[in-house]
């Protein structure tokens, strides 16, 4: 025992070293860590240097499993805030129910169909699907870090990982009742909802325990922010381990709700919080998959084969696309966004860790059937030996399908996620305005409507939770602060709007702006006229606020039709600009253009390439790829135009 304890030791912190060796790696390659986990795990495993194996961690692991699942979950769940469900309702609700029952049937049947083997029953086939149904925060988040699409796409699929792991483990563990001859059940629906009923309720409990401290207990102010942190981590925990004691996989559904239940409340020491389960999860999370991975064995991929190859294709390239394109009808996602989500499906860590301990409780159950046979002879021995060779290919069939589908979906949509991303053009380039006030939100209002992906940064809480409740995304903090800049987007933005009411601070975030990330379009508000100048010669673009009062006032003097129309631009008429990237409108004078766009949208401006010097086209302009076109008229049909015009 000595000896095992002493090899046990450096495995641990080997792992945890090459896991974090395995984040670096992939935060400087750009690609989701999960990648590097698995391989890892590979490699020290069953299948590589088998330095690590299934009698490692003896009867541990389902518990280190199980406790890192806590912490992962609730990690996920904590970060996930109604106001960003607000992106995308109703594709983010059919995503977790209609969606999650044609992945559940439709893997079943692939499963059923790709097997010809007795010993792959429809219950043994229903497990794997309810098992598959999981993709998880655990390959989403990773994936999301490195690909920045719209916020609506990545609340959608943050929330369907989360639900669905839930959810998932709760099914699965229900159906397996119906596989494992030596579990007792008292009806299917009854005992998903006792499961669902006991996550729900203790992690409320939990949740409201939690906030009572977090408010109102008495904490040294020294240590007020590590003890946070602490009891956070605490109470997931005993959320986790109190609903797994009341019914089997309780636990999963009872983190998540005390995950988003406290995110969604307003409590002391939120960033600390976050930032310090941020950095937990990924020292578990690493640990876990690298073990996981570790632990499987060679012949069970081998074994499945063929088989298990065709449940691969059937998971990636038909369910998984069926089931986004159903969920997503009529909401707001763009075809190519559909496209993506239908590609970013990898299945995670909660399929991996319930697949080990189901394939663990069917060879353990085997091995009492062939103990028993050894007591009997007859007919009665070959049946029970017959029961134990079945139960054994249940859980290689089992464990070998649903690590192969980890295995080629987190390795195959993880690490080409970002690539097929660029190519579908689905990472929007962000529009930062800094200060959240009534100009800042009148803004972000416009062009939001717009499509545009905006984010506010402004640092007076009670502005931030008015943004936030009028469904803009907010990040708090100073704008003026480098480190804010980079967590807001800066990084992938078009443009940076300074809209504070602050002249000094417009100008340093303008100085930010230009040469800390290289923002195409920086534009500044200066309150007092007197510092135009000083902006300008410094090559920021600013916008007056007096001088801005004057020429609408002036419009309404002089233009009173028009500067009617353009006040509701957004609502009945519009005005916007695009770039040609259309090869049908490429070469083509504005005579032949008009007739091809849509009814009441009309070419108002051109400007070249360069984007300066906008002109009234005449009828015999000829478009060049790059013109941005000015289009004005009905909401809709600009609309559409634009679609046109852009390639869209």
């Amino acid at each position: 025992m000595a000896g095992s304890s002493t090899l046990l030791i450096p495995l641990v912190a080997g792992i945890i070293g090459l896991g974090v060796l395995a984040q670096v790696l992939a935060a400087r390659l750009q690609v989701p860590s999960i990648i590097f986990y698995l391989l890892v795990g590979v490699v020290i495993g069953q299948p590589g240097l088998g330095l690590v194996g299934s009698e490692t961690f003896g009867g541990a692991l389902s518990a280190i499993v199980g406790l890192a699942v806590a912490i992962i979950v609730f990690e996920g769940a904590y970060h996930l805030r109604f106001e960003r469900i607000r992106e995308a309702p109703t594709a983010t609700f059919r995503l977790v129910t209609v969606g999650a029952a044609i992945a559940l049937v439709g893997t079943a049947v692939a499963v059923k169909f790709a097997f010809a083997d007795e010993a792959v029953s429809w219950n043994l086939a229903f497990l794997i699907g309810a098992l598959l149904v999981a993709t998880g925060p655990t390959v989403i988040t990773p994936i999301l870090n490195v690909v920045p699409v719209r916020d609506r796409v990545a609340t959608a699929l943050e929330t369907e990982g989360i639900v669905n792991d839930v959810t998932a483990a709760i099914i699965a563990v229900v159906v397996f009742e119906t596989v494992n001859p030596g579990a007792t059940s008292d009806g299917l629906l009854q005992a998903f909802a006792l499961r669902l009923g006991t996550g729900l309720l203790v992690g409320l409990v939990v949740a409201g325990l939690l906030y009572y401290f977090l408010q109102y207990i008495d904490l040294s102010p020294g240590d007020a922010p590590r003890n946070s942190r602490l009891l956070v981590l605490a109470g997931a925990l005993v959320a986790y381990a109190a609903a797994n004691t009341i019914a089997t996989e309780a636990g999963v559904a009872a983190v998540a709700t005390a995950g988003i239940a406290l995110g969604n409340v307003d409590h002391p020491y939120e960033e600390d919080i976050e930032s310090f389960k941020g950095d937990i999860t990924l020292l578990v999370l690493s640990f876990v998959f690298i073990a996981l991975a570790a632990q499987l064995s060679l012949d069970a991929l081998i074994d499945v084969g063929l088989a298990g190859i065709a449940v691969v294709l059937a998971v990636a390239l038909v369910i998984r696309p069926v089931l986004v394109f159903i969920s997503t009808v009529g909401d707001r996602f763009t075809r190519a966004e559909k496209l993506f989500v239908s590609f970013v499906g990898p299945r995670g860590i909660i399929p991996a860790s319930v697949a080990t301990l189901f394939a663990v409780e069917l060879n353990s159950v085997a091995e009492e059937r062939r103990a028993e046979a050894t007591s009997v002879s007859g007919e009665e021995a070959a049946e029970l030996l017959a029961q134990a060779e079945l139960l054994t290919s249940q859980a290689e069939i089992l464990l070998g399908t649903v690590f192969l589908v980890i295995f080629a979906t987190a390795l195959l949509e993880g690490g080409l996620a970002r690539y097929i991303a660029e190519k579908l053009d689905v990472i929007p380039m962000r529009v930062i305005i800094v200060g959240g006030g009534k100009v800042g939100r009148a803004l972000a209002e416009r062009l939001e409507d717009r499509g545009e992906n905006v984010v506010i940064i402004e640092e007076d809480e009670e502005i931030v939770e008015r943004g936030r409740n009028e469904g803009y995304t907010v990040e708090i903090g100073d704008g003026t602060d480098t480190d804010v800049l980079r967590s807001a987007g800066a990084d992938n933005a078009k443009t940076i709007v300074a809209a504070t009411g602050d002249d000094d601070a417009n100008l340093l975030i303008s100085q930010l702006a230009s040469s800390k990330f290289d923002i195409d379009h920086v534009i500044a508000r200066a309150n007092n006229p007197d510092n135009v100048e000083a902006f300008e010669d410094l090559g920021v673009r600013t916008i007056s606020s007096a001088m801005a009062t004057a020429w609408a006032i002036d419009n309404q003097i002089e233009r009173p039709a028009i500067a009617h129309w353009m006040t509701d631009v957004g609502r009945v008429g519009d005005v916007q600009e695009v770039e040609v990237r259309n090869d049908k409108f490429i070469g083509e004078a504005v005579r032949d253009v008009g007739p091809m766009l849509p009814e009441a949208c009309l070419i108002a401006l051109v400007s070249g390439e360069d984007h300066t010097e906008a002109q009234v086209p005449t009828a015999d302009y000829v478009l060049q790829k790059g013109d941005m076109v000015t289009l004005l008229g009905r909401r809709e049909s600009v609309r559409d135009g634009m679609r046109m015009v852009g390639g869209d």
